[in-house]
Protein backbone atom coordinates (compact mmCIF):
# COMPACT_ATOMS: atom_id res chain seq x y z
CA UNK A 1 0.00 0.00 0.00
CA UNK A 2 2.89 2.42 0.92
CA UNK A 3 4.29 1.28 -2.18
CA UNK A 4 1.08 2.46 -4.40
CA UNK A 5 0.84 5.64 -2.33
CA UNK A 6 4.47 6.70 -2.80
CA UNK A 7 4.16 6.10 -6.58
CA UNK A 8 0.66 8.05 -7.06
CA UNK A 9 2.78 10.81 -4.94
CA UNK A 10 5.77 10.76 -7.19
CA UNK A 11 3.10 11.00 -10.58
CA UNK A 12 1.73 13.86 -9.14
CA UNK A 13 4.41 16.19 -8.64
CA UNK A 14 6.17 14.74 -11.47
CA UNK A 15 2.26 15.87 -13.31
CA UNK A 16 3.39 19.13 -12.00
CA UNK A 17 6.75 19.60 -12.57
CA UNK A 18 4.98 18.75 -16.15
CA UNK A 19 2.90 21.40 -16.48
CA UNK A 20 5.46 23.67 -14.90
CA UNK A 21 7.79 23.37 -18.11
CA UNK A 22 4.70 23.45 -20.19
CA UNK A 23 3.66 26.98 -18.70
CA UNK A 24 7.38 28.13 -19.60
CA UNK A 25 7.71 27.06 -23.49
CA UNK A 26 4.95 30.40 -24.65
CA UNK A 27 7.86 32.49 -23.20
CA UNK A 28 10.40 30.38 -25.14
CA UNK A 29 8.12 29.45 -28.57
CA UNK A 30 6.35 33.05 -28.81
CA UNK A 31 9.52 35.04 -27.84
CA UNK A 32 9.93 38.97 -29.81
CA UNK A 33 12.33 36.99 -32.56
CA UNK A 34 9.67 34.48 -33.29
CA UNK A 35 6.24 36.02 -33.05
CA UNK A 36 6.24 40.02 -33.36
CA UNK A 37 5.77 40.63 -36.94
CA UNK A 38 8.76 43.15 -38.02
CA UNK A 39 8.67 46.56 -39.65
CA UNK A 40 11.50 48.42 -41.07
CA UNK A 41 11.89 52.19 -41.25
CA UNK A 42 13.89 54.32 -43.76
CA UNK A 43 14.68 57.68 -43.78
CA UNK A 44 15.17 59.26 -47.74
CA UNK A 45 16.38 62.43 -48.50
CA UNK A 46 19.38 63.04 -46.10
CA UNK A 47 21.87 65.52 -47.01
CA UNK A 48 20.28 69.28 -47.68
CA UNK A 49 18.54 70.00 -44.41
CA UNK A 50 21.42 69.79 -41.46
CA UNK A 51 18.43 70.91 -38.63
CA UNK A 52 16.28 67.89 -39.64
CA UNK A 53 18.48 65.56 -40.68
CA UNK A 54 20.16 65.49 -37.39
CA UNK A 55 16.64 65.26 -35.71
CA UNK A 56 16.45 62.34 -37.66
CA UNK A 57 19.10 60.60 -36.92
CA UNK A 58 18.87 60.83 -32.94
CA UNK A 59 15.78 58.57 -33.75
CA UNK A 60 15.74 55.30 -31.18
CA UNK A 61 16.87 52.09 -32.19
CA UNK A 62 17.66 50.15 -36.50
CA UNK A 63 16.18 53.29 -38.49
CA UNK A 64 18.01 52.94 -41.57
CA UNK A 65 18.90 56.27 -43.31
CA UNK A 66 18.74 57.26 -47.20
CA UNK A 67 21.58 59.57 -47.90
CA UNK A 68 22.09 61.40 -51.03
CA UNK A 69 24.65 62.10 -53.18
CA UNK A 70 27.10 65.23 -53.84
CA UNK A 71 24.67 67.27 -51.39
CA UNK A 72 25.78 70.06 -48.82
CA UNK A 73 25.74 67.92 -45.82
CA UNK A 74 26.52 64.36 -47.58
CA UNK A 75 29.30 63.38 -45.43
CA UNK A 76 28.77 64.91 -42.51
CA UNK A 77 25.29 62.52 -42.61
CA UNK A 78 27.48 59.31 -43.58
CA UNK A 79 30.37 60.20 -40.57
CA UNK A 80 27.34 60.46 -38.22
CA UNK A 81 25.08 58.04 -39.09
CA UNK A 82 28.30 55.34 -39.01
CA UNK A 83 29.36 56.51 -35.29
CA UNK A 84 25.71 55.32 -34.55
CA UNK A 85 25.64 52.19 -35.72
CA UNK A 86 22.73 53.36 -38.32
CA UNK A 87 22.27 51.62 -42.03
CA UNK A 88 22.82 53.35 -44.70
CA UNK A 89 21.85 53.79 -47.77
CA UNK A 90 23.13 55.48 -51.43
CA UNK A 91 19.76 57.56 -52.37
CA UNK A 92 20.19 57.15 -55.61
CA UNK A 93 18.39 59.98 -57.83
CA UNK A 94 16.96 58.24 -61.25
CA UNK A 95 14.97 60.04 -63.84
CA UNK A 96 11.28 60.33 -63.05
CA UNK A 97 8.43 61.29 -65.49
CA UNK A 98 8.29 64.65 -64.43
CA UNK A 99 9.80 67.04 -61.92
CA UNK A 100 13.37 65.82 -62.79
CA UNK A 101 14.85 69.12 -61.83
CA UNK A 102 14.22 67.73 -58.74
CA UNK A 103 16.92 65.22 -59.33
CA UNK A 104 20.19 66.59 -57.96
CA UNK A 105 23.46 65.62 -58.59
CA UNK A 106 24.79 62.35 -59.44
CA UNK A 107 21.31 61.50 -61.34
CA UNK A 108 20.91 58.71 -63.39
CA UNK A 109 19.04 58.83 -66.73
CA UNK A 110 17.68 57.05 -70.10
CA UNK A 111 20.38 59.08 -72.15
CA UNK A 112 23.61 58.07 -70.59
CA UNK A 113 26.06 55.76 -72.59
CA UNK A 114 26.68 52.23 -69.98
CA UNK A 115 29.65 53.87 -69.50
CA UNK A 116 28.46 56.90 -67.82
CA UNK A 117 25.68 55.16 -65.75
CA UNK A 118 28.35 52.76 -64.29
CA UNK A 119 30.99 55.65 -63.57
CA UNK A 120 27.88 57.96 -62.61
CA UNK A 121 26.27 55.50 -59.64
CA UNK A 122 30.38 54.44 -58.92
CA UNK A 123 30.69 57.91 -57.98
CA UNK A 124 28.06 58.17 -55.90
CA UNK A 125 28.60 55.08 -53.93
CA UNK A 126 31.98 57.02 -52.91
CA UNK A 127 30.40 60.26 -51.84
CA UNK A 128 28.10 57.99 -49.64
CA UNK A 129 30.39 55.32 -48.30
CA UNK A 130 29.53 52.67 -45.40
CA UNK A 131 26.33 51.96 -47.25
CA UNK A 132 24.45 48.68 -47.14
CA UNK A 133 22.63 48.91 -50.41
CA UNK A 134 21.25 51.82 -52.49
CA UNK A 135 17.52 52.49 -53.03
CA UNK A 136 16.06 55.22 -55.71
CA UNK A 137 15.00 58.50 -55.24
CA UNK A 138 12.48 59.35 -57.99
CA UNK A 139 13.32 57.08 -60.70
CA UNK A 140 8.98 56.30 -62.05
CA UNK A 141 10.79 56.09 -65.21
CA UNK A 142 14.10 54.97 -65.19
CA UNK A 143 12.91 51.85 -63.01
CA UNK A 144 10.35 50.81 -65.43
CA UNK A 145 13.40 50.04 -68.20
CA UNK A 146 15.14 46.83 -68.12
CA UNK A 147 18.04 47.57 -69.40
CA UNK A 148 19.51 50.75 -67.07
CA UNK A 149 17.85 48.48 -64.40
CA UNK A 150 20.35 45.87 -64.94
CA UNK A 151 22.98 48.02 -65.44
CA UNK A 152 21.98 49.19 -62.02
CA UNK A 153 21.67 45.76 -60.16
CA UNK A 154 25.19 44.80 -62.27
CA UNK A 155 27.23 47.16 -60.36
CA UNK A 156 25.06 46.43 -56.67
CA UNK A 157 25.80 43.00 -57.30
CA UNK A 158 29.63 42.97 -57.65
CA UNK A 159 29.40 44.91 -54.54
CA UNK A 160 27.02 42.58 -53.01
CA UNK A 161 24.60 45.60 -51.76
CA UNK A 162 20.92 44.78 -51.39
CA UNK A 163 18.66 46.87 -53.43
CA UNK A 164 15.42 48.51 -52.11
CA UNK A 165 12.74 49.71 -54.44
CA UNK A 166 10.84 52.96 -53.42
CA UNK A 167 8.28 52.17 -55.57
CA UNK A 168 7.33 55.19 -57.41
CA UNK A 169 6.08 53.27 -60.17
CA UNK A 170 3.65 50.20 -59.72
CA UNK A 171 5.49 49.42 -63.13
CA UNK A 172 8.81 48.98 -61.81
CA UNK A 173 11.13 45.87 -63.00
CA UNK A 174 13.37 45.98 -60.24
CA UNK A 175 11.98 43.57 -57.92
CA UNK A 176 12.12 40.89 -61.43
CA UNK A 177 15.36 42.05 -62.72
CA UNK A 178 17.24 41.82 -58.84
CA UNK A 179 15.60 38.79 -58.60
CA UNK A 180 16.65 37.50 -62.01
CA UNK A 181 20.39 38.45 -60.49
CA UNK A 182 19.93 36.88 -57.04
CA UNK A 183 20.49 40.46 -55.33
CA UNK A 184 18.77 40.71 -51.83
CA UNK A 185 15.49 42.44 -52.23
CA UNK A 186 13.15 44.90 -50.77
CA UNK A 187 10.11 47.21 -51.31
CA UNK A 188 8.53 49.68 -50.27
CA UNK A 189 4.74 49.08 -48.24
CA UNK A 190 3.84 52.35 -47.61
CA UNK A 191 4.86 56.04 -47.17
CA UNK A 192 4.39 57.94 -43.85
CA UNK A 193 4.51 61.10 -44.67
CA UNK A 194 3.13 62.16 -48.30
CA UNK A 195 1.15 64.61 -46.16
CA UNK A 196 2.68 66.85 -43.48
CA UNK A 197 0.65 67.11 -40.48
CA UNK A 198 0.43 64.85 -37.44
CA UNK A 199 -2.96 63.20 -37.87
CA UNK A 200 -1.70 61.63 -41.54
CA UNK A 201 0.90 60.44 -40.30
CA UNK A 202 0.04 59.25 -36.95
CA UNK A 203 -2.57 57.36 -39.15
CA UNK A 204 -0.45 56.17 -41.70
CA UNK A 205 2.04 54.17 -38.87
CA UNK A 206 -0.80 52.61 -37.74
CA UNK A 207 -1.42 51.24 -41.42
CA UNK A 208 2.26 50.45 -40.94
CA UNK A 209 1.75 48.23 -37.99
CA UNK A 210 -1.54 46.26 -39.63
CA UNK A 211 0.40 45.72 -42.74
CA UNK A 212 3.07 44.27 -40.56
CA UNK A 213 0.31 41.61 -38.42
CA UNK A 214 -1.17 40.95 -41.56
CA UNK A 215 1.74 40.25 -44.09
CA UNK A 216 4.68 39.01 -41.07
CA UNK A 217 6.59 42.16 -42.06
CA UNK A 218 6.28 45.61 -43.54
CA UNK A 219 9.25 48.55 -44.98
CA UNK A 220 8.07 52.19 -44.50
CA UNK A 221 9.62 55.26 -46.12
CA UNK A 222 9.48 58.40 -44.49
CA UNK A 223 11.39 61.82 -44.63
CA UNK A 224 13.34 64.07 -42.21
CA UNK A 225 10.13 66.48 -41.82
CA UNK A 226 9.70 67.82 -38.38
CA UNK A 227 6.11 65.97 -37.93
CA UNK A 228 7.58 62.50 -39.25
CA UNK A 229 10.49 62.83 -37.00
CA UNK A 230 7.99 64.16 -34.03
CA UNK A 231 5.37 60.70 -34.45
CA UNK A 232 8.17 58.53 -35.29
CA UNK A 233 9.99 59.40 -32.17
CA UNK A 234 6.78 58.80 -30.13
CA UNK A 235 6.00 55.29 -31.46
CA UNK A 236 9.38 53.90 -31.55
CA UNK A 237 10.42 55.02 -27.95
CA UNK A 238 7.50 52.47 -26.51
CA UNK A 239 7.36 50.26 -29.89
CA UNK A 240 6.65 47.05 -27.80
CA UNK A 241 3.64 47.88 -26.84
CA UNK A 242 2.20 48.23 -30.54
CA UNK A 243 2.57 44.33 -30.82
CA UNK A 244 5.46 44.75 -33.65
CA UNK A 245 9.06 45.20 -33.61
CA UNK A 246 11.58 47.18 -35.52
CA UNK A 247 14.59 45.79 -37.20
CA UNK A 248 17.69 46.47 -39.55
CA UNK A 249 17.08 46.09 -43.20
CA UNK A 250 19.44 43.33 -43.25
CA UNK A 251 17.37 41.67 -40.80
CA UNK A 252 14.38 42.60 -42.69
CA UNK A 253 15.98 40.83 -45.75
CA UNK A 254 16.89 37.75 -43.56
CA UNK A 255 12.86 37.07 -42.46
CA UNK A 256 11.64 37.70 -45.65
CA UNK A 257 13.81 35.12 -46.88
CA UNK A 258 13.40 32.26 -44.63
Amino acid sequence: MKLVYSYLISVKYIHLLFLFLISLFPALVYSDSVSKPSISIIIDDLGYRQKEDLLALSLPGPVAYAILPHAPYTKKMVSIASKNGKEILLHQPMQAYKNNELLGPGALTLNMTHKEFVKTLEKNMSSVSNIIGVNNHMGSLLTRHPGHMQWLMNVIKENEYIYVDSLTSTSSVAWEIAEKNKIPFLSRDIFLDNKKDLDYITSKFYELIEIAKKEGTALAIAHPHFNTIEILKKFLDDIDKYGVKLVSIKTLVEIKNQ
